[in-house]
């Protein structure tokens, strides 16, 4: 199949897409679903020709129920096997204009059809005989770009209410909290009501491996033969960062899904690489292992971690600062202290050391197995890795989390908290620690310790430098905040500069040394 692509393609601009003209903006944009680009409407062409055969075209009856206004049938030849059904009549009248340009279907063949709540008698007769024959429906093959907007699972403007229809009051038993997705409405009626039909469909990850759809996975037991990925903000009025899947279904072959590969493509069309995506059913999640870590902790709190769902989408929010900080509500919130600070520090280092991209969006990370115990490298590297890239500010308490003594820095004053030297060297009893083995660190960990005392030296050679200050001071001091309060990337400083590009320099290679145990240990499949 690979081979038959032409990976030279372009993306295209908006007006190749389609002809825009005919597709006035305001049409496109109210659009629940995707406007589909050109390049991944012929790749998607080119899959279900993989999968179906060549002829396709004259074998299959092909239905789109979320067409809109027909940009995914275009390409297509056989205009008497192929119809068209959108919600509202403004498309229809668009499809129309379409038609007698360049639009390659019969104008009785495109109609105004709520799918989500007609009748299938308000179809045209042909293809009602077609979805009543059993023979004739294992020839017909549902193709659709169907609307991604959600109801009441997470509201915001014009999203209240919109996943109330007549499909979800009949399936939402089936749905279960995957109810409110308009698309997974459309799939479940589409499994339920035509039978042993094909479902060829562009949608997010979600219906593979969100949590919410674990219920929806085991009612909707379609084959899967095929897939490939593609960055959603290749379409129309996209800016997230995060993968839309073109997905072959066969309805007739009762199979629940658990995992596939999947073909990735940039969003020039070249391809990637192949990923393997699992469904996560009945597995117990990274989040649920710090829960359980955290639960017999002492009230001598260091530090506090906050984190938000377990996979990538959600890195962003995982951060650790201070106790006493004024924070928002929402997500997680475990509070560190002596007892866990080894697992809030793999929790930590394991969220944030591999970057999230487009494709890795939906990836969740998992509840690990009894490895990580005895790996006391892995967890020192991770500690080390903590240290290093935490938000912790000395304004908001006492700063436990100086990872050198006053000696080491020079510092013309006592640091109010040894907390964490005194638990690198085993001697942190007077925090209620009874633990007393001292801490090695990998010769990676160490370069990381090494860069970092000569950041903190040179702050404490500042005339104005505050004693107990926390690398976030230290980078805030250097760097400095522009008109947004946003700290800089850089300083002026150019000795500064040099020294943090060495500690920087030093932590990909303890990142590079840590990843493999992230996989190994399973907190990733």
């Amino acid at each position: 199949m690979l081979d038959k692509i032409d990976f030279a393609v372009k993306v295209p601009c908006n007006n190749e897409v389609c002809p825009n003209s005919l597709v006035p903006q305001d049409v496109r944009e109210r659009k629940g679903s995707f406007f589909t680009p050109k390049i991944w409407v012929d790749l998607s062409q080119k899959y279900i020709a993989d999968v179906l055969g060549n002829n396709w075209q004259n074998e299959y009856y092909v239905w789109d129920c979320a067409a809109g206004t027909g940009n995914l049938l275009a390409g297509l030849t056989n205009k008497y096997n192929t119809w068209a059904s959108t919600l509202d009549k403004a498309d229809v009248d668009v499809m129309y204009d379409r038609i007698d340009n360049e639009l390659n279907l019969l104008k009785n063949h495109c109609f105004q059809f709520d799918f989500l709540n007609d009748d299938f008698d308000k179809l045209p007769k042909e293809l009602q005989d077609i979805i009543n024959d059993e023979k004739k429906r294992k020839k017909l093959l549902i193709y659709i770009n169907p609307p991604y907007a959600e109801g009441d699972a997470r509201i915001g403007k014009g999203r209240k209410g919109i996943h109330e229809s007549k499909t979800h009051s009949k399936y939402k038993n089936d749905l279960g909290k995957a109810s409110s997705e308009l698309f997974a409405q459309f799939f479940i009626r589409i499994y339920r009501e035509i039978p042993g039909a094909m479902l060829a469909e562009f949608s997010k990850l979600k219906i593979l491996q969100a949590p919410n759809f674990e219920k929806f996975r085991n009612i909707f037991r379609a084959k899967l033969e095929k897939l490939f990925l593609v960055p959603a903000n290749t379409f129309d009025n996209v800016k997230g960062v995060f993968p839309i899947g073109f997905f072959i279904w066969n309805t007739f072959k009762q199979q629940k899904f658990e995992c596939t590969t999947a073909d990735v493509f940039d969003k020039k069309g070249n391809f990637l690489n192949r990923k393997s995506i699992f469904a996560y059913d009945n597995s117990k999640y990274i989040n649920d292992w710090l829960k359980e870590n955290s639960k017999h902790i002492s009230k001598n709190y260091i530090g506090h971690l906050a984190s938000v769902g377990n996979d990538f989408q959600n890195q962003n929010t995982i951060f650790i600062d201070d106790v006493d900080k004024k924070r928002k509500k929402g997500g997680r919130h475990t509070m560190i202290s002596i007892e866990n600070l080894t697992v809030a520090s793999i929790y930590f280092t394991v969220r944030k050391i591999i970057p999230a991209t487009w494709f890795n969006d939906r990836d969740q990370f998992l509840y690990p197995n009894e490895g990580w115990k005895t790996d006391e490298e892995f967890q020192n590297d991770c500690l080390c890795y903590t240290l290093f890239n935490n938000n912790i500010q000395s304004k908001y308490g006492v700063n436990h989390w100086i990872p050198f003594t006053e000696y080491q820095v020079a510092a013309r004053d006592k640091f109010d908290s040894n907390f964490m030297t005194d638990f690198i060297d085993g001697s942190a009893g007077g925090y209620g620690c009874k633990e007393k083995t001292k801490r090695e660190f990998s010769e990676t960990a160490k370069n990381v310790f090494k860069a970092g005392l000569e950041v903190w030296k040179y702050y404490h050679t500042q005339p104005d430098c505050n004693i107990n200050a926390s690398l976030y001071d230290i980078r805030e001091y250097f760097q400095g905040r522009n008109n947004e309060d946003k700290m800089n990337n850089k300083s002026n400083d150019e000795t500064y500069n040099e020294l943090t590009g060495n500690l920087r320099f030093s932590l990909k290679a303890l990142i590079k040394k840590i990843e493999p145990k992230v996989y190994e240990y399973g907190f990733l499949l």
